[in-house]
């Protein structure tokens, strides 16, 4: 049986106190508590200010939600436009990896186009803030910075200044005392989040909060904030690379598919307009083992060049590594190169990698998967400006994919003069920009991108 919370409560002068005194340090009066069941808050449990009440659907007002820019094009992107007012956004990712920085970036951009924005660091004192903010040559005169980790000094001190945003960093150093727990607990962070999800739907003022990750990549602390909050950033990025990826995997108000691509420099994070160029600038010309493939993320067409390499086992059982890629999918490439096209790889380690920190987990890039394979396996180079789009069936066959056109414009900009295509795609594309070699099967993908006969 779990006991209700209560507290005790001087009769002389009314001081309370979470346990029994026997003077009161207020007024001094001996054995004046009396134990009184704590009253439990009745707004924390309240979600939006609207009226409970069913509604008729057509009696709902609705509309274009209006935006506004953070005039970081690439977080934009991944917001689905802009922010939207009124709406919680949790942005996660390793120590270190940026995240600070890219909210202090877009809370000067706010401050200087829709006027004032409430900075908490529950972590750092305003001047540590101030060191980066020099260091990003941020001036902020309407940036307001405070440090303080109590949930409710947060929000009456934005009562006070009725901001255009609010960003907390981070949600695991905030706590309130409804929830008698420490800070980070599951109850803290559950109660902390839906306090101000309700203020930032009353107030129709946007909030953004950080949240650290664990180790296998998921916010830490209980998965339950990712269903309360509006949307869900992740930024990416390996510690001894200067890019990061962020990537949306909730949004209630755009799509999930959008990433925007950073470079850590030292005056801040800075937007890659080009990312394709990016990613195959170091790409060595008739490299064994590596393919270019031009997918999608969102409405966004990257080229990315993925590598592949072969080698006799040492151990009893080969061993396959991905990474970038789907572990299930370079399983089955494997057994379908050597069930179908004659590749031995049974004694053979695999290891395939995307290239730039990518991830690529669309089926559209199986065939340029199972080029680099092959290329690595049969010593040969992939033909010099080639690139390879396609979904690799089990029968060995070359299925068609989606938005086809936009992945081929992409090539021919970065200067690809040919690209392997499933030949039922190529029936229904219109493309003179780029030469489409048209292939039904894994085979003969094999024999045209690495110009090997008998394959």
């Amino acid at each position: 049986m779990v006991k209700s919370k209560s507290v005790f409560i001087c009769q002389e002068c009314g001081r309370q106190s979470p346990n029994w005194l026997g003077r009161c340090p207020g007024c001094e009066a001996w054995n004046s508590y009396l134990e009184k069941p704590a009253e439990r808050s009745k707004a924390s449990s309240r979600i939006l200010s609207e009226s409970a009440s069913p509604l008729n659907l057509p009696a709902v007002k609705a509309g274009e939600e209006e935006r506004f820019s953070t005039s970081i094009q690439e977080l934009d992107r991944v917001l689905g436009g802009g922010i939207v007012p009124g709406s919680l956004v949790l942005i996660g990712g390793e120590p270190g990896i940026g995240k600070s920085t890219l909210l202090l970036q877009a809370a000067s951009n706010v401050s200087r186009t829709k006027g004032k924005v409430v900075y908490i660091s529950g972590e750092e004192t305003p001047r540590q803030v101030k060191i980066r903010a020099h260091r990003l040559e941020i001036k902020g005169e309407e940036l307001f910075l405070a440090a303080e980790t109590e949930l409710e000094s947060i929000l009456s001190q934005a009562e006070i200044l009725k901001p255009a945003l609010l960003v907390v960093d981070s949600i695991q150093s905030v706590y309130t005392p409804e929830a008698d727990t420490l800070p980070g607990s599951l109850n803290q962070l559950r109660l902390s989040t839906q306090k101000l999800m309700s203020w930032a739907k009353t107030n129709n003022c946007p909030v953004f909060i950080t949240g650290h990750v664990t180790k296998d990549g998921t916010i830490a602390g209980p998965r339950v904030l990712e269903h309360m909050v509006d949307a869900v950033l992740y930024l990416e990025g390996e510690p001894f690379q200067a890019y990061r990826i962020l990537r949306s995997v909730k949004n209630r108000f755009g799509s999930t598919n959008e990433v925007g691509i950073f470079e850590m420099l030292s005056d801040g994070l800075a937007e890659i307009p080009n990312p394709s160029a990016i990613f195959l600038s170091e790409r060595l010309a008739d490299t064994v083992g590596s393919a270019v493939v031009p997918t999608l993320e969102g409405s966004r067409p990257l080229l990315v060049e993925v590598q592949a390499l072969t080698s006799p086992s040492v151990f009893g059982q080969p061993r396959r590594v991905a990474n970038g890629l789907d572990y299930g999918r370079l399983l089955m490439l494997t057994a379908v190169l050597g069930r179908r096209c004659g590749l031995k790889l049974g004694k053979e380690d695999v290891i395939a990698n995307a290239t730039g920190g990518m991830r690529i987990s669309e089926p559209a890039a199986d065939l340029a998967i199972a080029l680099a394979i092959a290329s690595s396996y049969r010593d040969r180079p992939v033909l010099p400006d080639l690139t390879a789009v396609g979904e690799v069936g089990l029968s060995g066959e070359i299925r068609a994919v989606p938005r086809l056109d936009r992945r081929l414009a992409e090539a021919a900009r970065l200067g690809f003069k040919a690209c392997l295509v499933p030949e039922r795609s190529a029936k229904n594309t219109k493309n003179s920009n780029i030469r489409l070699i048209a292939v039904s099967t894994l085979r003969e993908a094999i024999r045209m991108g690495l110009r090997e006969v008998g394959v």
